[in-house]
């Protein structure tokens, strides 16, 4: 099987490391183990715990206190409706593997996360990229979608909030998706990693996997919550479709890790406390990113309304990866080039970092742009 070379994956393994400044970072900033424990109020009773556990492959389908926690993330799912996975990637990977085969109708977004329409195009399925405009808010044209599904459609892709752009469909705007997926019986995979970010009102966005029997949302620890090192994710679907997960996640995963699913139960116990500490920090940096983008006349972008991530068009004569590339060598800041998520001429911005690291990177940027 031949796939697409992941592009977002391969810059940010070529480079993260790298830079001074990393202005592509996604997580919010992430959390010790200390900061974690301080902030459950409990450092010494989870230390012993972990002392104490013996390291076997621990609950299969995932910790129950963990699937339990998940389950607080939605409004209508039980235990039996979650499993746990090596991170969103993992729960990608798994709902499109289980769902997809030759021939099928795919239709995804883009730009979105590469898994959404490369995994399926690997498959040999019949993948239609939905594209995303600044026009319309880099929301779905809904005429476009309803051209694009037919007898075949097995599932339609999207990302809410969106990864990069930090656009945020609404209730009503998903429910008409999930009226255009009834229509010909499809599945909705919402890749909902960003989801808890809101910038505004309710914190948490509704989830696909709430609104429609055939919705499927996958979700991690990464993001809202500041812990990718735990690389713990999780799928909440239909109980059946759940058990067809199951049976090929003897394939690849088995279980997760027992430390890392333990920490991650944790985490969503004190839930409350992370995304308040999160949403200060993605609040107060994305003003910073808005006034800097309104003095650079060479920049446009839709201000995101949730996530970690802002899509910016620049006007310049010049690749978007010579772009990057430059700015990184002359400037020590990291963007990622739109051309890693096959969408030229952007260059997406992570605004999850510290605030000193965000402005000074962008100071540097403005010189930066003065001089190309």
């Amino acid at each position: 099987m031949k796939i697409k070379d992941f592009g977002v994956e391969i810059w940010m393994n070529l480079y993260e490391n790298n830079c001074e400044y990393n202005l592509a970072e996604t997580c919010v900033e992430s959390l010790t183990v200390r900061e974690l424990l301080e902030i459950a109020g409990k450092e010494k009773e989870v230390i012993e715990d972990i002392l104490d556990m013996k390291l076997t492959y621990g609950a299969i389908e995932g910790a129950i206190p963990l699937r339990k926690g998940v389950t607080s993330l939605y409004k209508e799912a039980k235990i039996e409706n979650i499993v746990t996975t090596h991170g969103a990637i993992g729960a990608n990977e798994l709902a499109l593997m289980t769902l997809v085969e030759p021939k099928d109708r795919v239709i995804s977004v883009l730009p979105t996360y590469q898994q959404h329409y490369s995994i399926p195009e690997s498959i040999g399925a019949d993948v239609k990229i939905l594209k995303l405009l600044p026009e319309n808010n880099f929301l779905p044209d809904l005429d476009e979608l309803r051209s694009y599904v037919n007898e075949k459609t097995k599932l339609i892709c999207i990302n809410n909030p969106n990864n990069p752009t930090g656009a945020l469909m609404d209730e009503t705007f998903l429910k008409e998706i999930i009226e255009i997926a009834k229509s010909v019986d499809a599945y909705i995979l919402s890749d909902e990693v960003y989801r808890g970010l809101n910038h505004t009102g309710e914190s948490f966005s509704p989830s696909i996997a709430d609104l429609y029997e055939k919705g499927i949302s996958t979700g991690s620890m990464s993001k809202t919550f500041s812990l990718a090192g735990l690389r713990i994710g999780w799928i909440c679907g239909p109980e059946e479709f759940i058990e067809k997960i199951n049976r090929r996640r003897d394939y690849n995963t088995i279980s997760c890790g027992m430390i890392d699913e333990y920490l991650a139960g944790i985490a969503l116990e004190n839930k409350e406390k992370i995304v308040e500490r999160n949403l200060n920090i993605v609040k107060n940096n994305v003003e910073i990113l808005d006034k800097w983008i309104k003095d650079e006349p060479k920049l446009s972008y839709v201000k995101p309304k949730a996530g970690t991530t802002a899509f910016v068009k620049y006007d310049f004569d010049i690749s978007s990866e010579e772009f990057c590339t430059k700015l990184l060598k002359e400037t020590g800041v990291m963007f990622v080039p739109g051309k890693a998520m096959d969408m030229e001429g952007f260059v997406r911005i992570g605004y999850a970092n510290t605030p000193q690291i965000i402005e000074e990177g962008l100071k540097k940027v403005s010189t930066f742009l003065k001089n190309l």
